[in-house]
């Protein structure tokens, strides 16, 4: 692929027992895209499944590693060298514990924040330039241990509209491709 493609990666963890989980707010969002891509994932060398397409109009890769969560450097790493994406052109979608659920923030850069997805892609890229969709799932109840919270599947009352929430994930990733990290900031942060 040529250089005008982006990569977009959701992050999870793989298998069924995590699939409802706040952890894998990333993966809800690639399934989601993947959808409006008209396509489906397919494993890939990296470790990860991937769908090559069009998303808004845009070529674009959606990653979802096969490895969990703290290892998703290593699948991310080979992606962005297969591919040939500057890190300027990653997106990465994942849950945010310091947001409340319902929220999303974009931001480019800046620390892992304690979050081992991230840690793990930045330590492998050597580059932590890329693109965030940070959802929120807010924090853990009471003196709830925080790792624990996010392997915890999504409450009743969040279930009734975490697929909006979701469906608007996948609207910022959508406008960080077709325009700017400004102009999406403005229309998401908003909400």
């Amino acid at each position: 692929m040529s250089a005008d493609v982006w990569l977009v990666v959701g992050l999870g963890n793989p298998g069924p027992s995590y699939a409802g989980n706040r952890h894998n707010a990333g993966f809800m969002v690639l399934d989601v895209l993947a959808g409006r891509a008209g396509g489906r994932f397919k494993a890939h060398r990296s470790r990860a499944d991937v769908l090559e397409g069009r998303l808004a109009g845009v070529r674009a890769v959606l990653a979802k590693p096969r490895t969990y969560m703290n290892e998703s450097g290593g699948p991310v790493k080979g992606l962005r060298d297969f591919y040939k994406v500057p890190a300027e052109r990653m997106i990465v979608v994942h849950d945010e514990l310091d947001i409340p659920f319902g929220a999303l923030r974009l931001k480019r850069g800046g620390g892992d924040n304690g979050h081992n997805g991230l840690r793990s892609i930045t330590k492998s890229l050597g580059d932590k330039e890329y693109l965030r969709v940070r959802f929120g799932v807010g924090r853990p109840p009471g003196r709830m241990d925080a790792a624990a919270f996010v392997l915890k599947d999504f409450s009743a009352a969040e279930r009734k509209v975490l697929d909006l929430e979701v469906d608007r994930a996948a609207d910022a990733v959508e406008a960080l491709l077709t325009g700017s990290l400004e102009t999406a900031q403005n229309v998401f942060h908003a909400g």
